[in-house]
């Protein structure tokens, strides 16, 4: 027999409640209440649970609809700042005027250190981006001469827009197209259902470092691709694995251009990682560099300091005969559709572009598959002691000290994303969407799906006012909080009645169609 608890926790997902909630104490400053609150878990992922991964998908699947077939100009225009925004700015002055003063003096300045990023953190919870330093470290410059076996690029005059063309027909109706792009990296050797067919000659080094530098090959095509284009190309992109296990692209451009340049694009797109060697082993086994309190990591056999990571790019910079540590580029596959606003094949790309996000990288991978499996632990075994970026606890493998090393670090125990096993080498960002695209903050585009569900439910919104509330955690052990699947229960209760509302209205209006706002209340 099932049991009860269980079955109360699938009908909590049956009705999309947040399974693994988050209790926090709130206290209404206007009448002094304090009360429990279960906030969601946010969860991005199926397996940690999927009411909220779901929301998250129709979300994202939101703004993707949204900003594809924009026929106006979005503004990208800052608020001004506000009292608060000033102030904090104003306090952060005073207290880099303090700092400035005390190094000046030869005292002290731990202290005022930590109060300076603490504030940087508020300024940034306060709603400003960036740091008010801007860049505080100069920028290494690398030529920028194309490399010789990469074909040129036709450059068109800019344009401010980010609309892309449009097209006339014979009875005077306009058509704004654009385009569904799939990128692919290239081959490591012959595969046969995602498995290779001779793995001892499989191209793993290779295809550790592809996938370790994808996300900024991908940067490197949006720039090309703006530049081909002459306007500001706006896209919403989203990163899965293939069969083979290697990540690939699916791209949806605002506006259109030839599919022949698009592919001419993709072949002369190529990114160059210009990192300290890291092909000879210089430590390993029980021979790894020791540490020194003040001083960092030294050979073990002769005492001498390893070069730091700034040391390491100096000499790189002074080499002309240097050759960057790696070259990625896409491979020959290149996939591009035409796709027009408001018809079926738009909203199967919104779909397909979204169908492998509540997913992780390595469910591709089939339990059952041996072959498979084995195939996804020798590109672990590859990733293992491959540096995966200037912090990584690998470099100490190569001779070369991490950027912010520290003690306890050793070859094979970086904890980066890209060396766990589920995200197969890949520690970008799942989604990639650029600045101009809807129109709308993420945030935004949340709201506006509760701000509909509340309105249809006859509830109106909670007060916005940021400073009402003061949230703190809930203790452990609080006698006030109730017991998990009483929570539970008591949310499936409240999204019973929500359903029951819904209903009423529906039958009221005489909908036929309820897809659409099932899909929206999701």
């Amino acid at each position: 027999m099932p049991l009860a608890r269980d079955v109360a926790e699938e009908v909590a997902k049956q009705y999309g409640v947040c399974i693994q909630p988050i209790p926090l104490k709130r206290l209404d400053t206007h009448t002094g209440v304090w009360e429990i609150v279960d906030v969601p878990c946010g969860a991005t992922l199926e397996a940690k649970c999927p009411p909220c991964a779901k929301r998250n998908r129709h979300l994202r699947m939101a703004q993707c609809r949204e900003g594809w077939h924009l026929d106006q100009e979005p503004a990208i225009t800052p608020d001004e700042p506000n009292e608060e925004q000033r102030w904090l700015v104003e306090f952060r002055a005073d207290v880099q005027a303090q700092r400035d003063a005390a190094d000046q003096a030869g005292q002290d300045t731990t202290d005022l250190d930590e109060l300076i990023v603490g504030l940087d953190e508020e300024i940034n919870a306060a709603g400003m981006r960036g740091n008010v330093l801007g860049r505080t470290l100069p920028k290494r410059n690398r030529s920028t001469r194309r490399r010789q076996d990469a074909p040129e690029l036709p450059k068109r005059k800019m344009i401010n827009s980010t609309l892309g063309r449009t097209f006339t027909s014979s009875d005077g109706k306009v058509y704004r197209p654009s385009l569904f792009v799939t990128l692919t990296l290239p081959s490591y050797g012959k595969v046969k259902d995602g498995v290779p067919v001779e793995p001892d000659t499989y191209d793993y080094a290779r295809a550790a470092r592809d996938a370790l530098h994808f996300s900024k090959l991908v940067d490197r095509f949006v720039q090309n691709l703006r530049r081909v284009a002459g306007y500001d190309v706006q896209y919403f992109a989203a990163v899965e694995p293939q069969k083979r296990l290697a990540p690939h692209l699916h791209m949806a451009i605002r506006g259109t251009l030839p599919r022949a340049e698009i592919k001419q694009i993709a072949a002369a797109t190529y990114h160059q990682v210009w990192w300290p060697a890291a092909d000879k082993v210089v430590f390993g086994g029980n021979h790894l560099p020791v540490w020194e309190d003040g001083t960092g990591y030294l050979d073990p056999s002769t005492g001498e300091v390893l070069p730091t990571w700034d040391q390491a790019l100096d000499q790189l910079d002074v080499d002309e005969t240097a050759e960057p540590l790696h070259v990625i580029r896409f491979g020959v596959q290149v996939d591009v559709q035409g796709v027009l606003a408001g018809t079926p094949d738009a909203d199967q790309c919104v779909r397909y572009l979204s169908k492998y996000l509540t997913k992780s990288l390595s469910d591709s991978l089939d339990p059952d598959h041996q072959a498979r499996r084995d195939h996804a632990a020798r590109l672990a075994e590859a990733l293992r002691y491959e540096p995966c970026s200037p912090a990584c606890s690998n470099w100490l493998r190569y001779g070369v000290q991490p950027k912010g090393a520290k003690p306890g670090m050793a070859p094979g125990q970086c904890r980066g994303k890209a060396h766990k096993p589920e995200h197969l080498g890949y520690a970008g960002r799942r989604v990639l969407v650029s600045r101009k695209w809807s129109n709308k903050t993420l945030a935004e585009h949340k709201q506006d799906r509760r701000t509909w569900v509340l309105e249809a439910l006859g509830q109106t919104d909670q007060p916005t006012d940021p400073h009402r509330y003061v949230w703190k955690p809930v203790p452990a052990g609080d006698a006030n909080l109730a017991p998990l699947a009483l929570r539970l229960l008591r949310s499936v209760a409240e999204r019973q009645r929500w359903r029951a509302h819904m209903a009423r209205l529906q039958a009221e209006a005489g909908d036929q169609d309820p897809s659409a706002s099932e899909g929206r209340a999701a």
